[in-house]
């Protein structure tokens, strides 16, 4: 991707997507600006358990059944962007831990083609302290990266790259120039929308974009570090650095950050039934919005206006999708092939 040297570049939004190609772009010889207004992490990948979940993201949800390759390819994407920056991947693995669906887990795994075995309740509950009276299924498939901790380390190196950091937003873009909510411009040759739900008026593509708001809940510095996902029925509950977390929600077409109380209850008696051990603490209450694209599959490439490149839409699995996402779109960028999932992500096949 030598083409991209000293290539001026704007990427619109800080997320996962956004953070790891400014890095990646960086790191080619690109000039490039990350803008985002608001702090790190105060946005949708900073609200969220950083699954890196392709076994059961192909079992249980229905926008991407059948695409565990895909999503497995992703997963792998982010071994050696984790050891250039620094970054720890928690290579624990999942368990489903409710009586009911076992059997129908374990088929689904099977006939994904992820890894899968049955657990005792006794190995089962070796995992983390969890309390799994019946048994599970395990997975080794499915991965979790510190949301916080990784969007920290991107933006460090980053910065260490050469980067610059725009503590504003994208509001105009035309062909050469980037108008930016600070009232600045910015000289830039590309501009990439790496932002989820909210900048549908910078490309007519993104009008098929809705949001869906995704609430969880931390149990601040309670509960294992790391260890196996825990995914019930009701939710899953996940080791973290500042405490297990519990979730999420999908609230299809809702894109307000307000915690439902009612919500914040069932996944907090969630957490403590799974970590009995859990004791006291603050109970810190999260939400965030995201944005989805019809199929679940996010746009990824050049649409109709001059040069603005789309990275965004990936739903619930921008921290998965990460990787793969900014690969392509770098490639886009330098005028290489963008590899086998450019049809499948394309801006355009939502055009009527």
């Amino acid at each position: 991707m030598t083409r991209l040297t000293g290539a001026r570049v704007l990427v619109a939004g800080a997320g996962a997507i956004g953070s790891v190609l400014s890095l990646i772009l960086a790191r080619e010889g690109a000039r490039v600006i990350l803008a985002d207004p608001t702090p790190v992490g105060d946005n949708a990948s900073g609200v969220a358990a950083g699954m890196l979940a392709p076994a059961f993201e192909a079992v249980l949800d229905p926008t991407t059944h059948g695409r565990f390759e895909l999503l497995a390819a992703a997963r792998d994407a982010w071994t050696p962007l984790a050891e250039a920056a620094g970054l720890t991947l928690d290579r624990s693995g999942a368990l489903w831990v409710d009586n009911e669906r076992q059997d129908d887990i374990e088929r689904g795994l099977a006939a994904a083609g992820a890894r899968a075995e049955r657990l005792s309740a006794a190995a089962a509950g070796a995992f983390a302290g969890l309390a799994v009276p019946v048994g599970a299924v395990f997975t080794p498939e499915d991965w979790r990266i510190e949301p916080l901790e990784a969007l920290d380390r991107l933006r460090a190196a980053f910065v260490e790259a050469g980067g610059e950091v725009a503590r504003a937003g994208l509001v105009e873009w035309r062909p050469g120039v980037a108008g930016l909510s600070d009232g600045r411009s910015a000289q830039a040759d590309f501009v990439v929308v790496a932002a989820g739900f909210g900048a549908q008026g910078l490309a007519p593509e993104l009008g098929v974009l809705e949001p869906i708001k995704g609430q969880i809940v931390r149990l601040a510095g309670q509960g294992p570090r790391r260890g196996a996902t825990a995914r019930t029925r009701d939710g899953y509950v996940a080791p973290g650095a500042a405490g297990v977390a519990a979730g999420a929600t999908m609230q299809a077409g809702a894109n307000d950050r307000r915690p439902d109380p009612e919500v914040t209850a069932r996944f907090e008696a969630l957490a403590r039934r799974l970590h009995p051990g859990l004791n006291g603490g603050s109970v810190q209450a999260q939400a965030g919005v995201r944005a989805a694209t019809p199929d679940g599959m996010p746009l990824v490439g050049f649409g109709r206006t001059p040069g603005l490149l789309l990275a965004t839409g990936a739903r619930r699995n921008g921290w998965l999708l990460a990787p793969l996402v900014a690969r392509m779109a770098a490639a886009y960028l330098a005028g290489d092939e963008p590899g086998p999932h450019a049809a499948a992500f394309a801006p355009g096949r939502f055009d009527p």
